[in-house]
């Protein structure tokens, strides 16, 4: 299993951060995470994913070792983010691509697809993303993301890790480490923070209306795999049931013991993106 590989591309002006996994000359898979996450959470599927394809997993805009918005209000949003990754793939070279979101990351793809990468995302895993939010827990997360707390040492700092992404599902101990320890910023104080610049849940401000895709996806026309929680309060199961049956018809697979979101790190979940991906 190869190793990831850490490289930097300048997307629109800004200087974005990717990790990149897999043979060169392999067909392209872009991985994106979450909302306060970073591309780090891919490791644990990319490296089984990178004995196939070529897995790019970047750092959005203001999160892990990408550079922070100098425009917050109008660079930390989908159609900003869409353009980072039209640049990121133009200059990559990448005509086709696979594309596995989580969270945001799907919401990225989902709205690429519908825009300036339709045609060039073959298939589109979303994992635990949809058209339409619920929004109680739209508010539970920005009410963590929006106002990170600071602690003195890694220990609490993982601590308050494993009390909010409770609902990724099981993860061992050397994966909540490795979580914290990618996802750390140390502050002039001394304190370490969660590694995302808080201004990027300006979003929900001055985007308020950035997640609703139904039409995007109603115009979708390729094949998709939704991954719900089982005990997701973000996309609910009457959301994933809808995109089963409008737009590309998604095929929908419950992930039993999670909530938002899948972890994507059990031979499970990797091997269900897996055979999607492979078209089987």
């Amino acid at each position: 299993m190869s190793e990831g590989i850490s490289k930097y591309l300048v997307c629109e002006g800004r200087e974005i951060h990717y990790t990149e996994w897999g043979a060169p000359d392999a067909e392209v898979l872009v991985a994106w995470h979450g909302l306060a996450r970073t591309g780090r959470d891919m490791d644990p599927i990319a490296g089984p994913l990178s004995q196939r394809w070529r897995v790019i997993c970047p750092d959005t805009l203001g999160r892990g070792l990408s550079q922070w918005s100098p425009e917050p209000q109008a660079e930390y949003c989908l159609a900003f983010y869409e353009r980072l990754a039209v640049s990121l793939l133009d200059q990559l070279g990448v005509s086709q691509c696979l594309w596995l979101g989580t969270s945001m990351g799907g919401a990225i793809g989902l709205k690429a697809a519908a825009g300036p990468l339709r045609g060039r995302i073959r298939r589109l895993v979303l994992n635990d993303m949809g058209p339409q939010l619920a929004e109680p827990a739209v508010a539970r997360i920005r009410s963590y993301a929006g106002s990170p707390p600071a602690f003195a040492t890694i220990a609490e700092l993982e601590a308050f890790f494993r009390t909010i992404y409770a609902p990724y599902g099981w993860l061992p101990d050397a994966q909540w480490r490795l979580l914290t320890e990618t996802s750390a910023r140390r502050l002039p104080d001394g304190r370490w923070t969660p590694h995302y610049d808080p201004a990027m849940v300006q979003q929900f401000i001055h985007h308020p209306r950035d997640y609703d895709q139904w039409d995007a996806w109603d115009s979708l026309d390729l094949p998709v795999l939704c991954l719900r929680g089982e005990h997701s309060d973000l996309l609910l199961p009457e959301t994933a049931e809808a995109m089963r049956t409008r737009g590309p018809r998604a095929v929908v697979a419950t992930i039993p013991g999670c909530g938002h979101a899948p972890a994507l790190n059990t031979d499970a979940q990797i091997g269900l993106v897996e055979r999607f991906l492979a078209g089987v």
